[in-house]
Order: C-alpha cells, then structure tokens, then sequence
C-alpha cells in the first residue's frame, strides 16, 4: 500500500484531460494575457551553452542558448493542494499563448529537435508561466577590422517581441545581468572571451511603433601568437633574407637577382594568403601595414642592386675608355729592370696588376715579361703570403660599392625603427 501511493499515476486518477484541467479550450489564446489592458511583462533569461564559431568574411557568429521566458497567463491558472507545478513539453505550447520573441539580425537559427523538439512549458498553479526552448542562431556581427589582428570584437544578440509594442508587451531581463549565465567551458581558437553583459533599449520603427529590445552582448580578443608565426615572423625573416644580397659580391649577379625574386615572391604570397581569410573591406587594417611596409623593403633591396648594378657599369666603361685614350708604357722599363736586378717591390707588382698584356709589353718583347714573371715566382714565401693577402683584401675592398655599405646600415635600422613604432601604437 506504501509503494503504491508513492508511484501513484494521477493520469489514471485525474478525472478529465488537462486541456481541461488548464481551461484551454474555454479561452481565446490568439489573444495576449489582459488583452486590453496594461501591458504583460514578460522576463527573460538566457544560459549561453557555447560559441560554436566566430567568421570574420561572412562577420557572423553561431551561438547555442537556453532561452526561457516568464509570463503570468491567468487563464491557466488551475486548483491544486499541493501548489505544485505541472511540466510539459512542445505539444502544449501550440495550444496557448506564447512571447513572438524573435532574434532580430539573425541569419538561421532552430530550435534542435533530438530526439524530441527541446522546448519545456512548466505551469504554476496561479498561473505564472516558464516557457524554455534550447536554440541555435547565427546572428550578424559588425566587426571593425582596422586593428586586425591586434583586434578586440564586441557581438551583441538581439531579442524582441516581433509583433507586440511596448503598449502591449514589455521585455525585460529578469534578475538584471544576472539573467545572464555561461558555461564555464566555453572557449573559441582564435578568441578570448572577456566578458558577458547585458542591455536593453527601445527600438523604433517608422511604420508600427516602439519595441522592447534586448541585448546580449560579449566582448571577444582575439589570440595574436598563432598570426606571429604565420604572418608576421615569416613577413620579418623574408626582409631579413633581402639584406643578405648586401654583402654578396656586387658581380654576382645570378645570385642577388634570384635572392632578390624570391622574397619579392614570397612576400606577394604571404599577403595574398592573409587577404584570401579576410572580408574585402575598403580600408586598410593593421596587418596590412605591417605586411606593405615588408613587401617595399623587400622590393627596394632588389632596386639597391639595380642601382649598383647600373653604377658599377657606368664606371668599368668610363675606365675603359681612359684606358683607350692613354695607353700606358710604363711598365716595359720596370720589366728590363726587373729582369736585371732580380727583384721588384709590391708597388711594382700593384702597378703590372691592373694592365692587360697587349698594353703592357708589345710583341717583340714577350720574352722580357715572361722574366719578369720567372723572377717574380721565385720570391720568398713569406713576402707572397704577404702580398695575397693583400690582394685578397683589396678584391673584397674594391668588389663592395659605397651603395652597399650604406644600406647595410640603412636597412635594418629603418625596419628597426618601423617594427617600434608599429607595435607601441597597435598593440
């Protein structure tokens, strides 16, 4: 007898259905609470059970939310000994008067429906009402770019009555900011979720009048350390690399011309990567800076050995032709000394290195420089370490133009002091 009055079925005891218990078909529920008078308050509360995703091109968001709404509908008010509440589910809720609340700038959104719709209608004895839906929406979000990706982004979800004025129907959050809560397990990849807080607001509109308007908002900041390794240090190692063709040899020209392509290259896909993620505003953002201020560093050392190029060509060709108008027969005499007296200064030898053999010996004395070779060859090693070592020297000295010099100075202190400043005023 114990067992049975605790598992008592009140469905076999209960004499009529709840229909008819709840009144529901002596009333006109097409019509709000009071229709007539005062306006019904209805409070609201939200439980945010994630963010499912933040897109920066489609500047939208998709959030899960438990969405419950509290009225007071005498009209189903119903006698009760106990005072408690009576639960049902989605099936009731097309018989009675529910809130038209809507998601205003909403894209898609549903109510899941696994395995059953996911909407709770609890009904309290004098008639107070809870009416839960869990829902998924994808809402609009005005996202400013201009610091991207040095970028904070604050996304508001936006509640309100479709149909009903604030004359007939006011929204308000239930228990303040309070009415708000989160899962403490939400986080997003690219996001920090700062805070959650609430507004509310009147909205008007020109053809039907003033609305209740309610306001989730949540401030996002986004994560730079993974845009650090896939943007910037790549971007700060390609204009490092372009320096590297400042201390190449200024005659090497296949390898400061592909060096200088490649990061011209490189740069052009790393920009291209970033602005193929990113929506096609119309005015520049932060990383677009930092990347375009790259890219013509990159592009000017290529032109710094154009400019080296162009003046080192200049200069062979003026030699050239001063060497055409003065020929210079001064190094027969020295050669005979030479031959004769066995030695020769390094001066000597300086002077021989920057003549060709047609303009130093003629013909009929081919015999007399290859003396002058013979008896250079047979000086001490410690004097021709000496003097290789100086040529060397001189090689180095005279293969580096004044261009180069400067720029390797220029370069990386201008980036220096461009990388300062970009990061004391974005970040």
């Amino acid at each position: 007898s114990h067992i049975y009055k605790r598992n008592h079925d009140v469905t076999k005891t209960r004499k009529g259905k709840t229909e008819q218990l709840l009144r529901v078909d002596d009333h006109d529920f097409t019509m709000r609470p009071a229709f007539g008078g005062p306006a019904i308050p209805v409070g609201v509360d939200v439980q945010v059970e994630s963010l499912d995703s933040i897109s920066e091109v489609d500047m939208d968001f998709t959030m899960t939310l438990y969405l419950r709404h509290y009225w007071k509908d005498e009209r189903l008010s119903f006698p009760s000994t106990t005072n408690k509440s009576m639960t049902f589910d989605g099936r009731l809720v097309k018989k009675i008067w529910v809130p038209d609340v809507f998601f205003v700038h909403s894209k898609r959104s549903f109510i899941h429906d696994t395995t059953t719709d996911n909407i709770m209608l609890r009904v309290f004895p004098d008639g107070h009402v809870l009416y839960s839906m869990r829902i998924t929406v994808t809402a609009m979000c005005n996202m400013d770019f201009s610091r991207f990706p040095l970028d904070s982004q604050t996304c508001s979800l936006e509640l309100e009555s479709y149909a009903y004025t604030d004359e007939d129907l006011m929204l308000y959050w239930k228990n303040g900011n309070e009415s708000l809560k989160t899962d403490e397990k939400i986080s997003l990849s690219q996001f920090l979720i700062q805070k959650f807080h609430t507004t509310s607001r009147l909205a008007f509109y020109s053809s039907t009048g003033w609305y209740n308007r309610l306001y989730i908002n949540f401030t996002l900041r986004r994560h730079i350390f993974f845009f650090l390794l896939q943007t910037y240090f790549p971007a700060t190692l390609m204009v490092m690399l372009s320096w590297v063709s400042f201390w190449i040899d200024r005659r090497a020209v296949p390898a400061r011309v592909s060096l200088g392509i490649t990061t011209v290259l490189t740069m052009s896909t790393i920009i291209t990567g970033v602005n193929a993620s990113m929506p096609r505003v119309s005015y520049i953002k932060a990383v677009d800076i930092y990347l375009w201020v790259s890219f013509v560093f990159v592009f000017l050392s290529v032109l710094e050995y154009a400019a080296v190029n162009y003046l080192t060509t200049v200069q062979e060709r003026k030699e050239r032709k001063l060497r055409e108008r003065f020929p210079c027969t001064c190094g027969i005499p020295h050669a005979k000394t030479m031959m004769l007296d066995g030695n020769y200064s390094e001066s000597d030898a300086n002077s021989l290195a920057g003549y060709t053999r047609n303009q130093m010996v003629p013909e009929e004395e081919k015999q007399e420089k290859m003396v002058v070779h013979l008896t250079m060859s047979n000086e001490s090693n410690s004097s021709r370490k000496r003097g290789l070592k100086g040529h060397v020297g001189l090689r180095i000295i005279q293969n580096t133009h004044a261009i180069d010099k400067y720029s390797r100075l220029i370069f990386p202190g201008t980036y220096i002091f461009f990388n300062l400043i970009y990061w004391s005023v974005f970040s």
